[in-house]
């Protein structure tokens, strides 16, 4: 019963990775942003953690930072994305202007909450 279920284990990370493997250049670039932001995130909660949290509408502004800014970058990736078809009319240029407009207006946000 183990065996089997370390055998499926194995078919599904290889699948993983020749999925990815196809995965164009432009979304791995946009998944590795996501992934640091998550981990800038979560360097901030173990921080937070260790030192304390003083000022704590500081680190809810780094942590909200960090974590939108990763929602946006998936948006981004779903709209950019060619096989999405629900997204097959809109330009990735578009795409991106509308994530740098989306980042300028939640930085702004986190700004004002900082005071």
């Amino acid at each position: 019963m183990a065996r089997s279920t370390s055998k499926d284990a194995q078919a599904l990370f290889q699948s993983l990775c020749s999925a990815y493997a196809a995965t164009p250049t432009t979304l791995k670039i946009i998944d590795l942003y996501v992934i640091y932001a998550v981990f800038t995130a979560l360097i901030q909660v173990a921080y937070m953690a260790i030192v304390g949290s003083f000022p704590f509408n500081s680190f809810l502004s780094g942590v909200l930072s960090c974590i939108g800014t990763a929602v946006l970058a998936v948006c981004l990736r779903i709209q950019v994305n060619k096989e999405n078809k629900e997204f097959k009319d809109l330009a990735p240029e578009r795409a991106f202007a509308d994530f740098v407009l989306c980042n300028l207006v939640l930085h702004l946000v986190i700004i004002n909450f900082l005071g």
